[in-house]
């Protein structure tokens, strides 16, 4: 598949077939996909689907109308927003003289082509052989031929199919071998974080959501941050100050979408992982999409796949065991009317902070929020320091939040310097190691 490639995109509306996202928006996030590979959509649109057939997928009337169509509209690439078996996919080849990709080869195509890490690439590549291996049952003629044996093994000789299966078989093992070992230093890097006297904040979220955006705005990095489905594949971690927290470590993770193959699924979850590890979870909203509260779902959904929630009792909700602020992003986008209702929404939930990563809007509310957020067992205390204490006083203000600052002077007429500090009890016991004279 080439970029510029002109398509026709195809979602196939099945009878009885439940989804998550209606069938017009499930059309307008595959156009986002083909978009995001450098696609040019010569022509979509929704297909109903009464009765599946095993060998096309559709009716043979919806076949030939297919066919016109991508004639008409000149593309020479059909993506059906579906899955498809190995035989459907042959048999469509044949009868529209087209390629003929699903949602799966599509979306392998985006991860292959933006994954840029060696774990990303490794990932990609252990997903693409999984789902070429299902491709090929009956799916190549050609490679049905023997290839030619010594004999001395008895039998017949061993035929392409299978020695290319073989040969997927033992590639994907040394794959997730490697894998396994990307896992083992990522651990050891989480381990030496959690070491480390800062907190870490994963962004989530639904693809196109805005997270890289934000990921900029809160770091001043320039992280890819288009307006494409699957911007970011690699985590990517930068360390940020917010008001009262000296450092802390974000981390800008893939996107969630609705029906992910499976073969991604199990790939990425090392990605994700670094996501149950996280003090705090940002999960970003595209809030202006018609089908956010649909996303929501879906990324809650994997959450709670990753085990970030705890089920509670019977009739409870599950509860989750990672503090998640929800950022309503894209609020320029809002019109007028909707705004005004879910800013009301908003000022009655602490847990919500409606933005604008684009203009900049309310990013300073949302630093405050998060910081109040890793601070929510901080301890105010009182500290008072001699006035020639500058070096404790400078530490004060680098790793705490401190609320009031004066000049008094004691009885014996010595000056002395009054803080009120917020400190959490990882800093708090820091300070008090330092021999500091505390008060309060």
């Amino acid at each position: 598949m080439t970029r510029g490639a002109r398509a026709l995109v195809i979602c196939p509306d099945i009878r009885g077939q439940s989804h998550d996202l209606p069938a017009e928006e499930r059309l307008a996030e595959a156009l986002g996909l083909a978009n995001a590979i450098g696609i040019v959509v010569a022509e979509s649109y929704i297909q109903p689907v009464r009765d599946v057939r095993p060998g096309t997928l559709f009716g043979a009337g919806q076949v030939e109308q297919i066919a016109t169509q991508a004639e008409l509209a000149e593309a020479e690439l059909v993506i059906v927003d579906g899955a498809l078996s190995a035989i459907q996919q042959r048999t469509l080849e044949e009868k529209l003289k087209r390629k003929v990709i699903d949602r799966t080869g599509l979306i392998l195509e985006i991860f292959g082509e933006r994954a840029a890490t060696a774990e990303g690439r490794l990932q990609v590549e252990l997903a693409h052989l999984d789902y070429q291996a299902s491709r090929l049952v009956r799916s190549w003629t050609h490679l049905e031929r023997q290839r030619g044996g010594f004999g001395f093994l008895g039998g017949p000789g061993e035929t392409q199919i299978e020695a290319d299966r073989r040969m997927i078989r033992s590639r994907m093992a040394r794959l997730r071998r490697d894998l396994e070992q990307v896992r083992k230093t990522r651990a050891l890097h989480r381990e030496r974080r959690t070491r480390a006297p800062w907190p870490v904040i994963a962004l989530v979220g639904y693809t196109n959501a805005g997270k890289s955006t934000i990921f900029n705005r809160l770091t001043g990095a320039d992280v890819m941050a288009e307006d494409l489905l699957f911007a970011t594949l690699d985590p990517t971690m930068r360390a940020i100050g917010l008001p009262g927290v000296e450092k802390a470590i974000l981390s800008d993770t893939v996107g969630f979408i609705s029906d992910l193959p499976t073969q991604l699924v199990a790939a990425f979850r090392a990605t994700l992982e670094e996501v149950t590890n996280a003090d705090l979870i940002l999960h970003v909203r595209d809030i202006a999409n018609p089908a956010s509260a649909a996303q929501k779902t879906q990324v809650l959904e994997v959450l709670r796949g990753l085990g970030v929630f705890s089920e509670g009792e019977e009739g409870e909700e599950p509860v989750s065991a990672i503090p998640i602020l929800e950022v309503w992003n894209k609020w320029d986008l809002l019109a007028e009317d909707a705004r005004e209702d879910l800013a009301a929404r908003a000022e009655e939930d602490e847990t919500v902070v409606p933005l604008s990563a684009e203009t900049g809007f309310n990013i300073d509310v949302l630093e405050a929020r998060i910081a109040q957020a890793l601070t929510r067992e901080a301890i105010i205390r009182e500290i008072v320091l001699p006035a020639s204490a500058g070096r404790e006083i400078a530490w004060l203000h680098a790793h705490g939040d401190v609320l009031e600052e004066e000049e008094i002077e004691t009885q014996e007429g010595a000056p002395q310097h009054r803080l009120v500090v917020r400190l959490g009890p990882k800093e708090l016991g820091q300070f008090e190691t330092m021999g500091a004279d505390a008060a309060g």
